[in-house]
């Protein structure tokens, strides 16, 4: 018969714009730019690098959403393996740094060289 309006869901809230995206992905960035940049933390900073590869993901995954293209979607996945196996080699060489130095500090692995 007729529609109330209570059931009716209004067409803002059936599609998030893009813009919300865009905005979401680029706040994630940024914080995973200022713990790479600001922390001697190891594991700290690939987690930083890992949130902004997220990022990355999330704007790829949007764009491709609503242009209908399931290439970058496609792409997500293999920027998803390459990461897994960034963080099992970080971790490795976290491990032995750990062992040789009994820390994890930035700073420290500095007077390495030389």
């Amino acid at each position: 018969m007729f529609e109330s309006s209570i059931d009716r869901i209004p067409d803002v809230f059936m599609k998030v714009p893009l813009v919300n995206f865009v905005l979401l992905a680029t706040m994630l960035f940024v914080i995973g730019i200022v713990g790479v940049l600001i922390r001697k933390n190891a594991i700290i900073i690939f987690m930083s690098i890992e949130l902004m590869l997220n990022a990355v993901n999330m704007l790829l995954i949007a764009f491709s959403s609503y242009k209908s293209d399931p290439n970058g979607q496609i792409f997500v996945f293999f920027i998803m393996a390459v990461a897994a196996a960034e963080v099992a080699v970080g971790l490795a060489i976290i491990v032995m740094i750990f062992r040789n130095i009994k820390t994890i500090d930035i700073s420290i692995l500095n007077k390495l060289r030389g």
